[in-house]
């Protein structure tokens, strides 16, 4: 078992706050000593109350999958003997009603690139296969309800494909 930890920090700065005119502007603090701001999505509150340059929460949710991902795949493609270049994700989340008629993230698209070196490449077969072993092992997408899909490209020093042909 593990523990983690960190601290999220926001002040009132004198707005008068009952009146909802307050920014949501605040800082995560992690244990490593890594200081984010933070802020509510403008999608959610509207500017100036919402701080855009900062990370919200539902970018952070996406960005804690896509890595969790990224890095579990990595593990995996190295155990199997393919030596990974570059891993790019343009993760993309829906933020939407659910079944309960809240609102989550209902769903959350992967989309890793990643480029092989070397002689060994991998077939569509083991990238299916090494991108499902990483979802299933990922432990952020065994913690969520979220649906998460999984489209990945994959190619090597100047070769790219949508599905491996």
């Amino acid at each position: 078992m593990s523990a983690y930890m960190m601290t999220v920090s926001w002040g009132r700065s004198g707005a008068a706050f009952i009146d909802n005119k307050y920014s949501r502007a605040h800082l995560w603090r992690f244990d490593g000593g890594v200081t984010v701001p933070a802020s509510s999505s403008p999608h959610v509150v509207p500017l100036p109350y919402s701080e855009a340059a900062n990370v919200d929460p539902e970018e952070a949710f996406l960005a804690a999958l896509a890595s969790c991902h990224m890095l579990t795949f990595l593990a995996i493609a190295a155990k199997r003997g393919f030596v990974v270049d570059t891993y790019t994700d343009q993760a993309l989340g829906v933020l939407a009603k659910n079944d309960a008629g809240r609102l989550a993230m209902t769903r959350v698209t992967l989309h890793p690139h990643v480029v092989f070196a070397g002689a060994k490449q991998p077939s569509e077969d083991d990238m299916h296969a090494m991108h499902h072993q990483a979802h299933e092992e990922c432990f952020i997408a065994n913690s969520v309800n979220t649906i998460v899909q999984i489209e990945p490209t994959w190619g090597h020093q100047g070769w790219m494909s949508n599905r491996g042909d």
